[in-house]
């Protein structure tokens, strides 16, 4: 008889087992807080787009005021027309 007893508590073993392994982290957290962590991490990728918005309004100024800033000698070089066919 202890060996029929011994199967069954292995065998029980096994499906608490695998119904473990099946349940998910959603699972096993409450809704509450499932909702909260959603909720967060929407906050920070919104907060990631926002970041990025910035950065490249601020690189586009910068570029702006470079280009403002040129002299005539840095235009001319970077000109694509070839000046002496026109000499």
């Amino acid at each position: 008889m202890s060996k029929k007893k011994q199967k069954r508590t292995h065998n029980q073993t096994k499906t608490s087992k695998k119904t473990d392994e099946k349940l998910s982290l959603g699972d096993l957290l409450n809704k509450d807080i499932v909702s909260k962590l959603k909720e967060t991490q929407k906050d920070i990728k919104e907060e990631e787009k926002r970041r990025q918005e910035l950065q490249m309004e601020k690189e586009r100024e910068e570029r702006k005021l470079r280009e403002k800033n040129k002299t005539f000698e840095e235009l001319l070089n970077e000109s694509s027309m070839d000046w002496s066919k026109y000499k």
